[in-house]
């Protein structure tokens, strides 16, 4: 039996959400604007449109199995994990992995995209 792969918010490079076999994947999620903010303030904008994101697909936060962060500067995974700790239900962590990387603004300090399972 095969399963349909349900796209939304695409375009001709990527789309936002892919839905597949009870499966939530979201691409890349960046702060917006051009103007540099704290990593404290990109990571909670970042969560939000993860949370708005998760709930177009009809999941949430604690159906996240797992998550990869791309940080601009290691110097900043103690500020963005107090971030992330505070906005992830407790016995929910995903499997998770964070590396440092250039991002595609020098603005961004953050991005991260995420795994979830379908409510």
């Amino acid at each position: 039996m095969t399963q349909d792969i349900q796209r939304y918010h695409s375009n001709a490079r990527m789309s936002k959400i892919v839905q597949y076999g009870g499966l939530v994947f979201l691409c890349g999620q960046t702060a917006s604007g051009s103007a540099p903010t704290p990593i404290e303030d990109q990571t909670r904008e970042v969560l939000r449109r993860i949370d708005t994101l998760l709930a177009e697909a009809g999941s949430d936060r604690s159906r996240l199995l797992s998550a990869t962060i791309y940080l601009k500067h290691m110097e900043d995974f103690a500020a963005m994990n107090a971030t992330w700790e505070a906005w992830m239900p407790s016995g929910a962590a995903p499997a998770r992995t964070t590396v440092q990387a250039n991002l595609a603004s020098p603005d961004l300090l953050i991005e991260i995209t995420v795994v979830a399972a379908s409510a």
